[in-house]
């Protein structure tokens, strides 16, 4: 019985596998639409007359929209040929008994692939642009020009945040959808950097000065909650991307001793 649901989620995972593979030029085309149309939603809805937003806003909205379009075509560019990248000089995940084999040989090992498991962590990674974009324009409403030196710091920051974590997830999904061997190093800096940010984030507006209690209390939330978001993704799927057989097959090319 165990094995038979083992085979059916191997199958499912691989027919999604193929559907994120085959239509993420479709998928990408639909974000840029609809992440656009939303934006100027918020825009439009702002109390005040829209000339009233600064210039900057309308950047950094725009930026949000194409941010991650863009670093996906760029990606699938450098990683149009990923399998084949060789293997780096000094390995970093040293836990388990490993024997290295040749590039054939992974290839013909049942579980080479981005499939099974690896799906979930896949979806994820592309579903966190949307969720974190969201939660971008939920926070950062449309700015007005001349506003206090906080909110500049604020909005910067926030927007720095969306924008470069956008566009680096999608460049790690891609790099585990071509099997990049970077893919399982990449991702762990890239978990390091969103921590950091979180910690850079408040001490710029911190520093900006004269941020109002209600503005503090709710900034201090979202930073909680991102953090809390990546040490959970850290939880879960760093022991995964350290012992799987089938990422150390596919990425790192080596097979249980």
């Amino acid at each position: 019985m165990f094995d038979q649901l083992s085979r059916k989620m191997t199958t499912r995972s691989a027919t999604l596998l193929v559907a994120l593979d085959s239509r993420l030029d479709r998928i990408l085309k639909y974000w840029l639409l609809g992440a656009g149309l939303i934006c100027a939603a918020r825009i439009a809805s702002t109390p005040g007359p829209v000339p009233g937003a600064a210039i900057s806003t309308f950047a950094s909205y725009m930026l949000v929209v194409v941010a991650p379009f863009a670093s996906t075509m760029l990606a699938l560019y450098w990683f149009r040929d990923g399998h084949s990248q060789p293997q780096p000089a000094t390995r970093l995940a040293r836990i388990g008994r490993w024997k290295d084999v040749t590039p054939f040989q992974a290839k013909q090992h049942p579980l080479y692939g981005p499939s099974g498991i690896l799906v979930s962590l896949l979806v994820g990674m592309m579903l966190n642009v949307p969720v974190r974009a969201g939660e971008y324009l939920a926070a950062m409403p449309p700015t007005p020009a001349g506003g206090p030196a906080w909110l500049s710091a604020l909005h910067f920051a926030m927007t720095f945040d969306v924008v470069l974590f956008s566009s680096l997830y999608m460049i790690a999904f891609v790099a585990a959808l071509r099997r990049v061997p970077l893919f399982p190093r990449l991702l762990a800096a890239i978990w390091l950097g969103d921590l950091a940010m979180q910690m850079i984030t408040a001490e710029m507006v911190v520093r900006a000065g004269d941020v109002p209690a209600p503005v503090a209390a709710a900034l201090h939330d979202v930073l909680d909650g991102n953090v809390k978001k990546v040490l959970i993704s850290i939880g879960l799927w760093l022991p995964y991307l350290l012992l799987s057989k089938r990422v150390n097959v596919t990425y790192r090319q080596r097979i249980p001793a």
